[in-house]
């Protein structure tokens, strides 16, 4: 690892050299000045169809999280297997949303386990790698899911909390993130404003737009904008699993 030297670090403001470094159990791992993670809950149509275009047009990275939600045979809802497929070949990430998108505390360990299994042997027969990324439908977490988690060799994991992730204090299995829901733009375009001095900002999305829950969606107008902003503010704007290129997370 290259780390500066204190002449070219004396060269930087003092916020900008808390920005050079996130500060990790104790690691100081180079890193871009505003980080961004990009993920998409719940293998919606639109995110083959509408989101990863648009990321690929921009040259922005992101983590798709999938599951087989119910209603999932709904084609013009929901992703086919192929698609997901299509997506990790062409350089997202797939991670793991559980097989029916059930809150880890209503499941026993061994129940959560099967439930990422499925998910696994899944993206196993269709050439996806083994998903080192997990999301905790609607952001639930207990004690018992991180065990089952470090068990499987997982590495990160998202749940929600509306604020950056500070890799030097928090757990990379409950990592903490944001919502890009909505049509409104002020919430998330300030939070974003939170990736700076090593803090690090990850954002949660479904649809884009979400047809089964249109709610929880966005309109690619919106979208556009969020994406817009960060080409404009030259984020990096990565997957979750290359978060492991910039911090080295607490324990």
């Amino acid at each position: 690892m290259n780390i500066p030297s204190r002449r070219r670090l004396a060269a930087f403001a003092p916020w900008k050299i808390a920005a050079a470094f996130v500060l990790a159990g104790g690691v100081a791992c180079a890193a871009p000045e505003k980080i961004c993670v990009l993920t998409f809950d719940d293998a919606c149509a639109s995110h083959a169809r509408t989101v990863a275009p648009l990321l690929t047009q921009y040259g922005f990275g992101a983590t798709f999280f999938v599951c087989e939600y119910p209603g999932f045979e709904n084609k013009t809802n929901y992703m086919t297997w192929a698609e997901i497929a299509e997506l990790n070949k062409n350089g997202f990430e797939i991670g793991n949303h559980t097989l029916t998108h059930t809150h880890v505390g209503k499941l026993k360990p061994a129940q959560f386990a099967a439930e990422l299994e499925a998910i696994e042997t899944r993206c196993a027969s269709n050439g996806i790698p083994r998903p080192v990324s997990f999301a905790y439908p609607g952001y639930a977490t207990n004690s018992a899911a991180l065990a089952v988690l470090r068990e499987r060799g997982y590495q990160w994991a998202r749940a929600g909390g509306g604020r950056a992730y500070r890799p030097a204090q928090d757990d990379p299995l409950t990592l903490p993130s944001v919502s890009g829901s909505g049509e409104k733009t002020d919430r998330l375009l300030g939070a974003l404003q939170q990736a700076q001095a090593g803090e690090i900002v990850v954002v949660t999305f479904h649809g884009v737009p979400d047809l089964a829950h249109p709610k929880v969606g966005v309109p690619p107008e919106t979208f556009r904008t969020y994406l817009d902003y960060l080409r404009d503010q030259h984020f990096t704007v990565i997957a979750l699993r290359d978060l492991k290129k910039f911090v080295s997370p607490k324990k």
